[in-house]
This record gives C-alpha cells, sequence and structure tokens, in this order.
C-alpha cells in the first residue's frame, strides 16, 4: 500500500503516542539517528566492501536499515513540528536551482 509522506507522519505519531515516554529530545533522536547511520554504512560495506559479514553476524539489509532511518527522521521531524513534505518540497527547489547546470544532463542536445 502506498503512503503519503503526511500519512507516515501520522502513522508514527499514533505509534508514539500510545506510550508515556512520548517522542525522545532532539539530542537523543540525533543519536539514535547517527547509531541508525552507523549500521547502514555497516551494511553497504558488508554488502559493496571489502568486509565481510562474521559468520555469528545478524542479517540485517540495507532495506531494513533505510527503513530505521526513514523511522527516526519522521520522529525527529514529528517532535519538532516539521512537516516533511514542505521540508522536501523546499529541498527540491534548492537543488533544481541552485544546482541547475551543476551535473551533465541525460539527452541534451
Amino acid at each position: 500500500m502506498e503512503k503519503s509522506m503526511a500519512e507516515m507522519q501520522q502513522e508514527v505519531d499514533r505509534y508514539i503516542s500510545q506510550f508515556k515516554e512520548g517522542y525522545f529530545s532532539p539530542l537523543s533522536m540525533m543519536a539514535r539517528m547517527s547509531e541508525e547511520v552507523g549500521e547502514l554504512a555497516r551494511e553497504v560495506n558488508h554488502q559493496f566492501g571489502e568486509k565481510p559479514k562474521k559468520a555469528d553476524e545478524a542479517d540485517n539489509s540495507i532495506e531494513l536499515e533505510l527503513g530505521d532511518i526513514l523511522f527516526i527522521t519522521i520522529c525527529f521531524a514529528n517532535s519538532l513540528g516539521i512537516d516533511l513534505t514542505e521540508a522536501h518540497n523546499k529541498v527540491m527547489h534548492k537543488f533544481t536551482t541552485r544546482d541547475a547546470d551543476r551535473w551533465t544532463k541525460i539527452n541534451t542536445d
């Protein structure tokens, strides 16, 4: 089932809102995000780098690690009242204007 970013933010908020602890503080969320990015780096290194997994290591995946990063990103945004769709639109505007001629485009005549 396809979900919009707004629907994902609402879904995460419903999940977090059922717990007394609620969202972590911004500093704790930053630490969690850093941890998750490190776990993604480890998986990428195992799959594409020179460091194979140990025989007893858990079978994680890049997909799951990216999902963890998305979840913590949504938590972080929700805790600060940030609309991620709006944030995405602002970032895309920045890239399409600032970097409009930075890269070689496909099919340019």
